[in-house]
């Protein structure tokens, strides 16, 4: 296979679970806006303070599997090792589930202690927590069949579990917090958090039926397996702990940089004494509902573009091939920021609109993506970063620079919260000092040990200048609008003028670079219009 095939291939895997992420972030959104509207930013605050916990408890026992299955699958199938890689699957499977379960014994046991860990009032979070908890025990699980499945480089079941599970998530979520409302916002919270638990089952259900349909190919592989190489379950349970235990270090700081944001929020600006309860319910659900959750939509592109290039990027580095292994971590960068800059320009641009658009009967929290917008763009490098490391092998790497920055923000948080005209922003603030300083490490990382440095240029500074002007044309397409038009209006005729706009400059200065236009799905006539031209 040549390189652009094998290019085309990485591109074609990444852009179907960007799909899937697209899909279920959009989803997200609407499922958003009825559970607002149903309990307000203060509900909000108490489903996503449980959620962090339910966020931490996973990335204790199962979601750094994805990860490190997907890497240590594709390592033995490029060296045709096909009976090692479907052993330490069910090793994986084991070990996940057995994690999986203590997370879900905890976190329903111990709902109580965690709620006053979290600074919440007693009795608003304990439900949420308890209800959400099953959900840890059955991702276990899901998480082993995603690994093992992008370790094959097909992300297919991935991308169908995650549509599918995001489905039900937002049916039952919004049916039992419905149900639950009239006992009180802290229960319908709780059925919310029931409704994670129903959907999480529903895709693992879909990944088990998918490898059960693929189980005569998978056997046939490694019935055919002549590697003659045969390896001991003690010694892939030390390959996944070996891998395993930077990453769950890593998604953990992670984790837990969320909720001490949650936990520092409600104490230290209740601590000024100038605001209320309830005030201070509402800043946290701004931001823990509107701000995580609009950053999270681009970010999770590249996420998507990051657990594609994992796999990939083991692959080349196995067989030494590392002129591949610059070309893929420099188009998956290139991808990432042609995405990043443009939806942080256009949150920042349009934040009160787009807020007020989708959530009429709470529009505040747009103060927030102003300021804070830009984050998308160091978190986006930073997950980049990290999936060409751990592909390397250097898998401790991506801790260093995330622990500084959690350093960084806990610093931010004590200065900057306790300040009543700042109060939640410095949340915004830290998160935004958090991860350029993880960004920064990370790039630092890829030169030193990988030999990488990327095109700043083409990269970086290419997609912002004509993210600006892609800016410009959206504040006065909305400005205009506005005088004659309602918000919604404005607001989409906005997104749709930027989005034109944005394509067009990046034409004119040559930002779309020839191979990532050779490695995309553009038909030929297209290419051309965009600057390139065969």
């Amino acid at each position: 296979m040549n390189n652009k095939s094998r290019t085309g291939s990485f591109v074609r895997q990444a852009a179907i679970l960007a799909g899937a992420s697209i899909f279920v972030r959009l989803l997200g959104f609407f499922y958003r806006i009825p559970i607002t509207h149903l309990i307000g930013d203060k509900g909000n605050s108490f489903y996503n303070s449980a959620y962090l916990i339910y966020a931490i408890a996973l990335n204790l026992s199962s979601v750094f599997m994805i990860a490190t299955l997907s890497r240590l699958t594709s390592e033995r199938i490029a060296r045709g090792q096909y009976r090692n890689a479907h052993s330490l699957f069910k090793i994986s499977f084991l070990f996940s589930m057995t994690l999986g379960l203590a997370g879900t014994l905890i976190m329903f046991f111990g709902a109580a202690q965690i709620e006053w860990l979290l600074g919440s009032p007693e009795g608003t979070v304990v439900h949420t927590i308890r209800a959400i908890s099953p959900a840890v025990f059955i991702v276990s699980m899901l998480t082993v069949f995603r690994g093992y499945f992008q370790g094959m480089k097909t992300t297919v079941p991935t991308a169908i579990s995650q549509v599918v599970e995001q489905v039900f998530n937002v049916g039952f979520s919004l049916w039992l917090a419905y149900i639950f409302f009239g006992h009180g916002l802290e229960f319908a919270a709780a059925g919310a958090g029931a409704g994670t638990a129903i959907a999480a089952l529903a895709a693992l259900t879909v990944v088990a039926f998918i490898y059960i349909l693929r189980g005569k190919t998978i056997k046939q592989r490694v019935d055919e397996d002549i590697s003659g190489v045969i390896e001991k379950p003690s010694e892939q349970i030390s390959a996944i702990v070996r891998t395993a235990y930077p990453m769950i270090i890593g998604l953990s700081v992670f984790a837990l940089a969320n909720s001490l944001d949650v936990s520092m929020s409600n104490n230290l600006i209740m601590a000024t004494g100038e605001f209320s309860e309830e005030q201070v319910g509402i800043l946290v659900g701004q931001y823990t509902g509107k701000f995580s959750l609009f950053t999270t939509l681009p970010v999770s592109l590249s996420m998507a573009l990051s657990a594609a290039v994992l796999p990939e990027i083991t692959s080349a580095h196995v067989v030494l091939d590392e002129k591949s292994v610059r070309r893929k971590t420099n188009l998956a960068l290139r991808l990432s920021m042609m995405i990043s800059f443009p939806a942080a320009i256009g949150l920042a641009v349009l934040a009160d609109p787009v807020i007020s658009m989708l959530f009429p009967r709470h529009p505040e929290g747009g103060w927030l993506l102003k300021f804070g917008a830009i984050s998308i763009v160091f978190l986006a490098v930073y997950y980049i970063i990290t999936g060409v490391l751990q592909g390397c092998g250097y898998v401790k790497l991506p801790i260093v620079g995330l622990f500084i920055g959690v350093l960084v923000k806990i610093a931010l948080n004590y200065l900057l919260l306790s300040v009543p005209s700042i109060n939640i922003l410095g949340a915004v603030i830290s998160t935004i000092a958090c991860f350029i300083v993880a960004a920064a490490v990370n790039l630092f990382f890829l030169k030193k040990f990988i030999g990488v440095l990327p095109d700043f240029i083409a990269t970086f500074i290419k997609p912002a200048a004509a993210s600006v002007g892609m800016g410009v044309v959206c504040y006065f397409t909305y400005s205009l609008l506005r005088i004659i038009s309602g918000n919604a209006v404005a607001t989409l005729g906005a997104i749709a003028l930027g989005g034109i706009a944005y394509i067009i400059l990046m034409a004119l200065i040559r930002g779309f670079g020839e191979y990532e236009l050779k490695a995309l799905p553009i038909p030929r006539k297209i290419r051309g219009w965009l600057g390139y031209y065969e």
